[in-house]
């Protein structure tokens, strides 16, 4: 996995911004601050890591992650991974899981998000999972539990939504509503929307998963010509210093 990204949303504005990357090379992880944990004053740090301008660098996956993974002693941790679409039988990367699951935790308002792998074809393959299951309609809701994977899902622009200005709603050939894109894919998915198609399907429905797990929905396209994803200043590294985790 290339990159993970790491999104915070402000407790007043309620938007959510980029703060910072995790990347691993060389046996090593690196956690980075973004421009985004610039972007409103009451974003401080994460974890132990307090200064915004130094690089981080650690063997094992920073706290403030591997509490983000279940442990895969936990006797659930079996259909955990199933539910993200990941082999049981094989010792999953913690990164892959945490780039499936988005390492969301109740007690707190951040998400990690990867950056896109290549498939094979040379197209760009991005997995997330449906948000906003629990504020649907019966009618919807009744919907998704007849999707099956491979099914053909959309992405549609919801203008009318005063609280995101990129909102995505997730939906059905149909037009019935099943979730929504996480807010933090929105921007740069109405980008890519705009200049090619986006090969949306179900990977997977989970009916006997927590609803945040319920519907995992898998994006391929074509990255446009001179077109560069996650390129907002948000994303762009404060690095200046190096120091160990």
């Amino acid at each position: 996995m290339k990159a993970l990204y790491t999104a915070w949303q402000d407790p007043e504005t309620r938007l959510w911004h980029t703060v910072g990357q995790l990347s691993r090379q060389n046996g090593l992880y690196r956690f980075t601050y973004t421009q985004g944990a610039l972007a409103s004053p009451r974003f401080k740090y994460l974890g132990r890591m307090r200064d915004l301008h130094k690089n981080y660098y650690s063997h094992e996956l920073f706290p403030l992650f591997a509490n983000r993974v279940l442990n895969s002693s936990r006797p659930e941790y079996p259909d955990y991974v199933r539910w993200l679409a990941l082999d049981p039988a094989i010792e999953s990367d913690p990164m892959q899981i945490l780039g499936r699951s988005g390492g969301k935790r109740a007690t707190d308002e951040l998400c990690v998000y990867p950056y896109p792998e290549i498939n094979e074809q040379g197209e760009m393959e991005l997995f997330f999972l449906s948000h906003g299951l629990r504020h649907l309609d019966q009618v919807s809701l009744q919907r998704i539990d007849r999707l099956q994977s491979g099914d053909p899902l959309a992405l549609r622009r919801e203008d009318s939504n005063n609280h995101d200005h990129f909102a995505l709603v997730l939906e059905t050939e149909e037009s019935t509503k099943v979730g929504y894109c996480p807010r933090y894919l929105n921007r740069d998915l109405c980008r890519i929307v705009e200049k090619t198609t986006i090969n949306l399907t179900v990977e997977r429905l989970n009916h006997d998963a927590p609803i945040q797990f319920r519907l995992l929905c898998k994006a391929v396209f074509a990255l446009p010509s001179r077109f560069n994803l996650f390129a907002d200043d948000e994303y762009l590294l404060l690095d200046k210093k190096v120091v160990a985790a």
